[in-house]
């Protein structure tokens, strides 16, 4: 049996209004907090959005950079870059038809931002 990912609303506890997601930076968690009285709680999940990619993503070409700002995608530092060395990464992992499950890896420096998979 095949699980699906889905994403809920949340709604406060306080006043019954939506929770949004919010990354809390210094801890480096997901919270989810009301914009009405501002009730904050830590999200059970860190998945905020599902998006269903139809196309195979065994090109780098198709991964955006963008992906080092988010805060549910698990980091390492046992990954250096091959380009600029520095040692944290964000990593996933990807089914290719062709060649079964690959973890795919961008570089979180900036000014880098390489793409690679091992």
């Amino acid at each position: 049996m095949v699980k699906k990912a889905f994403t809920s609303v949340v709604f406060c506890q306080e006043c019954n209004n939506m929770l949004y997601p919010k990354p809390n930076e210094q801890e480096k968690v997901l919270m989810f907090v009301c914009r009405n009285c501002h009730f904050e709680e830590v999200a059970s999940n860190n998945c905020v959005y599902v998006n269903n990619i139809k196309h195979e993503t065994d090109e780098l070409t198709q991964i955006v950079p963008d992906v080092i700002s988010d805060p549910s995608l698990p980091r390492t530092e046992e990954h250096a870059c091959p380009k600029c060395k520095r040692k944290e990464a964000v990593f996933f992992q990807s089914k290719s038809l062709s060649e079964g499950m690959r973890l795919y890896y961008v570089c979180c420096n900036e000014e880098c931002l390489n793409k690679w998979t091992e």
